[in-house]
């Protein structure tokens, strides 16, 4: 399995991220005809490889003549009609300014289609969104993954005036992807990065277990007092899930209870999975003084752990919570009833590698038929199983993509909608005024 990381310790930009990509490997002549087919009278793509903090790295600026022209989502998706490109790559550009329209619409009280774009609609952050689309349809990648998020502090000024960082459609753009505090006073991560981060990442965190093949460096053009203005790019292998199976990553949270009751957990359990925990277990342990007590974990989407978190304060005594990032594989599930001598029996259906099925029956639906029946639950578990393999239920194969498949290929969409390149810090100097309190 192909595998591509994007390391972004100063934050992320449209130009950055093209600049990268061009390093890794991916083909110049093919990103500059695609940009040329867009019909952009005057456009011209420079690459050069310039020196930060000491480290090579290679640049992007688009050059263009003077334009005012406010773009619609319309107007963009006219030129991206117009344009040579794959479907794949037709389809990631649209998706990413589809993001910022959302994001934009959702600041402004406005509607996707209604919203005008600034800073994103000009010439040079189409050409970014359109380049980083082609350059990741081009290489080819199965799964991408991102580092924490940056945004930097301070002021920047936007057409809609002075606002604080991360600019609104940035934070917008934003939700659902972790983030790191970087004192930094300057816009770090501008619209157009977050957009590529919410819709092209399947997965946030530390580099993942892979084998590199390239290394990238991306160059923003905001020069930074005490370290190199970098997004690196990964390209590399890993071993394969089976086909079918998806691959995401959740966060691990631990507290020692030592003072709890086991109707206390219980209840803190439940209110676990009413936040998005995936899963909840207690482990017993003896804690100092020799006193009993549990170990309580929580398995989390990344985007819940801040929700889970405040269940674990808010239901437990607990002074601490320990969380790490954990790869996870998961099996491609799906629901299905099966008929038995004590009536229909919910459960799950999941695929097993290299083809085959299991059935778990529910545990809730078992547990009523047996106090309904007044036979024991065992039995009604076992002649759910019988059922199953005897006449296992007609749509028996579990959809493709089931259980959290991303299946790169570029086609996952996190639509979070919003592309507004405000040309802040990495994407291009656009003359815009920063202003960093």
């Amino acid at each position: 399995m192909k595998l591509a990381h994007l390391d972004t310790p100063t934050g992320i930009a449209g130009d950055m991220t093209l600049a990268a990509l061009l390093d890794a490997g991916v083909d110049e002549a093919a990103v500059r005809s695609a940009i040329d087919s867009l019909g952009l009278e005057g456009v011209e793509l420079r690459c050069e490889d310039v020196v930060k903090f000491g480290f090579r790295a290679k640049t992007v600026h688009v050059v263009h003549p003077p334009q005012h022209a406010h773009r619609h989502l319309s107007d963009i998706r006219e030129i991206l009609d117009r344009g040579a490109l794959t479907p794949t790559a037709r389809d990631l550009a649209d998706r990413l300014f589809y993001a910022v329209a959302v994001a934009e619409a959702r600041v402004h009280g406005s509607t996707p289609d209604a919203i005008h774009f600034h800073e994103v609609g000009a010439i040079d952050s189409i050409v970014d969104i359109v380049g980083c689309a082609v350059g990741f349809d081009l290489l080819g990648a199965d799964r991408v993954t991102c580092s924490p998020v940056p945004t930097g502090r301070g002021r920047v000024k936007i057409a809609h005036g002075i606002c604080p960082v991360p600019a609104p459609a940035t934070a917008e753009l934003l939700k659902g992807v972790p983030l790191d505090a970087v004192s930094v006073d300057a816009e770090l991560t501008t619209p157009t990065g977050a957009a590529i981060v919410s819709v092209i990442a399947d997965g946030f965190g530390d580099l993942p277990a892979m084998t590199v093949s390239e290394v990238g460096l991306g160059a923003g053009d905001l020069d930074l007092p005490d370290r190199a203005n970098l997004l690196r790019l990964f390209v590399g292998t890993a071993e394969d899930v089976p086909r079918g199976f998806g691959q995401d990553r959740v966060f691990l949270l631990e507290t020692n209870l030592d003072d709890e009751t086991p109707e206390t957990v219980a209840h803190a359990s439940a209110k676990l999975f009413d936040a998005g925990a995936v899963d909840v277990f207690a482990l017993p342990a003896t804690m100092k003084k020799g006193r009993s007590g549990v170990v309580l974990s929580v398995l989390c989407p990344v985007a819940k752990r801040e929700a889970c978190e405040g269940v674990l304060f808010a239901e437990t005594a607990t002074f601490g919570v320990r969380r790490r990032l954990l790869d996870r594989t998961t099996r491609p599930r799906r629901e299905a009833t099966v008929e038995t001598a004590f009536g229909p029996v919910l459960g799950k259906v999941g695929a097993k590698p290299g083809g085959g099925e299991l059935f778990s029956p529910e545990f809730d639906a078992c547990a009523k038929i047996a106090a309904d029946r007044r036979v024991p639950l065992r039995d009604v578990y076992r002649a759910a199983e019988a059922a199953f393999l005897s006449a296992p239920p007609a749509s028996a194969a579990p959809p493709a993509g089931a259980g959290n498949d991303h299946s790169h290929g570029l086609d996952h969409d996190h639509s979070h909608g919003h592309d507004h390149d405000h040309s802040h810090g990495h994407d291009h100097d656009g003359g815009h005024d920063h202003s960093h309190g």
